[in-house]
């Protein structure tokens, strides 16, 4: 049967919300999924839910919190040293009533050239999430956090977020939501991990952008998964600090003003859809 490997990185979660991803999961009836449970809280309380399948979770308890990249890299690595073809990394809000696996697999089987794959992503009430992106310049995250303006201020982040897409087609786009990431291992091998310089946010543009220049980073629309997303970041002045500070890690790799591949790349895929805007 065919290998996935699994990865949720887990802070003080609630037992419920872990255990319906879990749920989620094992719908999944054609692939052997091997689950790591990364913990970053201050104790081993969620370590029980080990006990849900004993055979297929791996529980890995940290004790201290090592940020969302250098977790889920504890286990990216193991999938890489055991040559297993497929990594899915996963936020615990995240959860799917159907067996998308299955589909999803059978794509990246099909299409050698792509590296990461996500498919559509709605709220609880089922709304779209336009979690597909162009690659942020530093106007685009200030705009979206702070500008007030806000005629002006969704016009730019319409642009952003790929709106005029209409989001009901497979696209090649540059940067995808970390919240749910089916990555070919190979891929990983040869481009990296997650950069560990990054604790929290922008891990997930910078190793997507990283895919996208040699592979493609696929929008799959025909099938669905929900996401609670919080976006704690406006809610919580520490969690706001981690996003400003990894801003400022990505702009400094990347490029501020003068990021020439950003331009080349945001410009080819609004040229592929400039008849939608």
């Amino acid at each position: 049967m065919n290998v996935i490997n699994v990865s949720i990185v887990l802070y003080h979660n609630k037992k419920e919300q872990i255990k319906r991803i879990i749920r989620s999961l094992f719908l999944c009836k054609n692939l052997n999924i091997k689950l790591y449970l990364i913990d970053n809280s201050k104790n081993d309380t969620l370590k029980e839910l080990v006990n849900i399948d004993n055979h297929r979770i791996e529980y890995i308890f940290n004790n201290m919190n090592l940020g969302y990249a250098k977790a889920h890299n504890i286990a990216i690595k193991k999938s890489i040293e055991n040559g297993i073809l497929y990594h899915l990394v996963l936020n615990p809000d995240v959860y799917f009533n159907d067996n998308i696996l299955d589909e999803l697999y059978i794509y990246m089987e099909k299409h050698k050239d792509v590296g990461n794959i996500i498919p559509l992503v709605k709220y609880p009430n089922k709304d779209i999430q336009y979690l597909c992106k162009l690659l942020p310049s530093p106007l685009d995250l200030i705009f979206r956090r702070f500008i007030p303006f806000k005629t002006l201020k969704n016009k730019k982040n319409d642009k952003y977020e790929l709106k005029f897409t209409g989001y009901d087609k497979i696209m090649n786009v540059p940067s995808l939501s970390g919240c749910f990431m089916f990555l070919r291992s190979d891929v990983l091998k040869e481009i990296g991990l997650f950069d560990e310089s990054f604790f929290m946010y922008l891990e997930d543009v910078d190793l997507n952008r990283r895919i996208h220049e040699k592979y493609k980073t696929i929008f799959y629309p025909k099938v669905q998964i929900y996401h609670e997303y919080a976006k704690d970041s406006y809610k919580n002045k520490k969690l706001l600090i981690y996003h400003i500070k990894s801003a400022i890690n990505y702009f400094n790799k990347w490029g501020w003003i003068f990021d020439k591949k950003r331009f080349k790349i945001n410009n080819k895929i609004i040229k592929e859809h400039k008849n939608l805007l």
